[in-house]
């Protein structure tokens, strides 16, 4: 029984040790390009860094995983140049797309010294979703996954361990400016659980409706620390503003200040 005790405790411990991890990891925000003006995405990107941004996402679409276009890997590679900001691409494209034009994204993420970009691929596109991320890692991505809102989270518990972001879209993809859906907390939390449980080293990213009100403050505090904002940053007088608002109400969520929806 006092050995059984010991083994308890030894766990609790570990667990609390991984909780509290999960509780402090680095705060990030990472401003979506969809409501920038197209035409400057050089100047924009540069104004981006400025503003004390993370990361900066690019939503790639196809036209047929979701119906919209977006942005060719060559768009991205050009505004390598204008920031030293590290890149995302989240790939909401089919599977054959994801499949031919991989290598390409991977390159046009990676950083100005080659480092790892961010390559989030989305489970309910790619039937070989092992081979897809396996072979963002060995192309010198990071290997990242994305679930939308109908998707459950245990749809992504087998590919955990190849993994260093997974994301939580808090809107249907496709479209910016639309509003969060809440029930996806539960998800958020049920996601950090499991990454605690395994000792899983992985931030939670969450993308839509996301503003620096409520709808931010209670994604941190159910897990998340990775925070995609299209129009809730671009909505501000300044880019800065909008970052350091954000920025704000989630370090405050993650103290235990955490916002009611309103």
């Amino acid at each position: 029984m006092y050995v059984q005790s010991i083994e308890s405790m030894t766990i609790n411990l570990k667990v609390m040790s991984s909780t509290s991890t999960a509780a402090h990891r680095q705060i990030q925000i990472i401003p979506s390009v969809l409501p920038a003006d197209w035409a400057n995405m050089g100047q924009c990107v540069k104004d981006l860094e400025s503003a004390g941004v993370d990361r900066i996402q690019f939503d790639v679409m196809d036209g047929n995983f979701v119906p919209n276009l977006t942005f060719g890997p060559e768009m991205i590679s050009a505004c390598r140049k204008y920031c030293n900001v590290p890149f995302e691409t989240q790939l909401m494209v089919s599977q054959y797309n994801c499949e031919t034009m991989l290598e390409a994204y991977v390159n046009a993420s990676k950083g100005p010294n080659n480092e790892p970009g961010v390559v989030i691929a989305h489970v309910e596109a790619n039937v070989h979703l092992h081979r897809i991320l396996g072979r963002i890692r060995q192309l010198g991505g990071s290997p990242s996954v994305a679930l939308n809102p109908h998707t459950p989270m245990e749809m992504v518990k087998d590919v955990l361990d190849m993994v260093d972001h997974v994301l939580v879209m808090t809107v249907n993809p496709g479209f910016g400016g639309q509003a969060y859906i809440p029930t996806m907390i539960n998800k958020i939390k049920d996601l950090r659980k499991i990454i605690i449980e395994n000792n899983y080293d992985i931030d939670i990213e969450v993308d839509g409706g996301i503003k620096a009100d409520w709808t931010i403050s209670q994604c941190c505090a159910a897990g998340a620390n990775c925070f995609i904002a299209g129009s809730g940053m671009f909505a501000y007088p300044s880019l800065k503003e909008g970052c350091d608002a954000l920025r704000k109400v989630a370090k405050d969520a993650q103290n235990g200040n955490t916002l009611e929806k309103s």
